[in-house]
């Protein structure tokens, strides 16, 4: 069967399946591998739960008339995606950065779907298989798609923009992640500007932060726009409050670190023609979840969960903004930075240190990582930290919560009374 028969298949039904714990009926089951698992063992199952199809690549787990015998699943994913897309032929935006990627895709999606049937990376799925799936999840009716790239290593960009073709970039900026895989902060800056070398090539359009000098470097040659110039508002509120073309818009978000996110929707909602009433509404109607600048309110404390992700940029972003926060019992518990290779100790002692400069009524670190700095209360995993918030419970305070997702800090927010 070749790919155009393939697409015929899919788009009976637009739906597409690599879980058994979550088929849909008459989906197509992709049979993917993995370190510790082979999808091909599931075909049968996939089947029995309702999947039309499976497309597998070991012929002995061939089924007549059900399954489709491929070289390779994954290549096969990635192909049908990039027809898919072609297909389409709709205006997709193309997002990377090393922080705020998914906040900045969830405000652009906010603002452009007021007046657009628009979809966007749902979660995580930002990778070289997330990616494919993101692009199969878009129906017909689908007017603009919003992809958020993720990478760790060179020319994984490269390769996520050769599938979803986008015809507008933004990149939010080069900070301190995944140090390990691309070698320091230049291989960063390497990396993630492979979305810029795909526009120029194809002239596509950039989105730029124009107060980034290295970004305006980067994007000689492309055609661009710029963030939006909308400003905080002092306020006593906790949420940001911004003006724009002398308008107020009070959103639900926490932080100046996230002024350039919402000066991405802003700016993408000009690009688009979205009325100036739209925009707004749409960046005041997004609250934001799954722990990434989420206020909690408890019964005695207040949380700042920002505990999705961590590396030494955002966590310094986020003890500053936590810094200008007035409280009487501020309270801070880091959890280890993943993916920094060499630099690790280095990185986390500097975050040691600087905390070592805030007014905190009490100060908290956890992981491997941290228990190797001087930090004063540190707790080598979660269940030991877990312990000690059982028995001496926190109470009136106000508390950010920041680590890597591997370290599931969000855990501790059950404990916290």
């Amino acid at each position: 069967m070749n790919l155009k028969e393939l697409y015929q298949l899919y788009s009976k039904n637009y739906r597409i399946d690599t879980d058994t714990r979550n088929i849909r009926k008459d989906s197509i089951f992709f049979a993917l591998k993995g370190n510790r698992f082979n999808g091909n063992h599931f075909a049968k199952q996939a089947l029995e739960k309702g999947a039309a199809y499976c497309v597998i690549d070991e012929m002995e787990f061939e089924i007549p008339g059900a399954t489709i015998l491929v070289k390779d699943v994954l290549n096969t994913l990635q192909e049908l995606a990039r027809y898919h897309r072609r297909e389409l032929g709709i205006p997709i935006i193309g997002i990377t950065g090393s922080n705020g990627k998914t906040t900045t895709k969830e405000l652009i999606n906010a603002v452009l779907q007021t007046q657009f049937k628009t979809k966007a990376t749902e979660g995580n799925l930002n990778n070289h298989i997330g990616v494919p799936l993101t692009l199969l999840s878009f129906s017909t009716d689908i007017e603009i798609g919003i992809v958020e790239m993720g990478a760790n290593h060179q020319k994984e960009i490269e390769f996520l923009c050769s599938i979803c073709e986008p015809d507008i970039g933004y990149i939010t900026n080069f900070g301190k992640a995944h140090l390990e895989g691309f070698g320091g902060i230049e291989g960063v800056i390497k990396g993630k500007s492979e979305l810029y070398a795909y526009l120029r090539q194809h002239q596509k359009t950039a989105l730029v932060n124009a107060h980034d000098l290295k970004q305006i470097e980067l994007t000689q040659g492309i055609e661009r726009f710029e963030l939006s110039d909308s400003v905080i508002k002092d306020s006593e509120q906790p949420f940001l409050e911004l003006v724009y073309q002398n308008q107020l818009i009070c959103t639900k978000l926490v932080g100046a670190y996230n002024l350039a996110n919402i000066n991405a929707a802003i700016s993408m909602g000009d690009y688009f023609q979205i009325s100036l009433e739209n925009i707004i509404t749409g960046i005041e109607n997004y609250t934001p979840s799954n722990n990434r600048s989420q206020m909690i309110e408890k019964a005695s404390n207040t949380l700042l969960m920002d505990a999705y992700n961590a590396n030494p940029s955002s966590t310094l972003l986020a003890l500053q903004n936590f810094n200008t926060v007035e409280h009487h019992k501020k309270v801070v518990i880091l959890g280890d930075m993943f993916e920094l290779g060499d630099t690790s100790l280095k990185e986390h002692q500097n975050i040691v240190d600087f905390c070592g400069n805030l007014e905190l009524h009490r100060l908290i670190f956890v992981g491997k990582h941290y228990a190797q700095t001087t930090a004063k209360e540190s707790y080598t995993d979660l269940l030991a930290l877990i312990k000690e918030l059982t028995s001496h419970p926190l109470d009136g305070c106000f508390i950010l919560i920041k680590g890597s997702r591997g370290m599931a800090l969000e855990k501790v927010v059950p404990l916290i009374p």
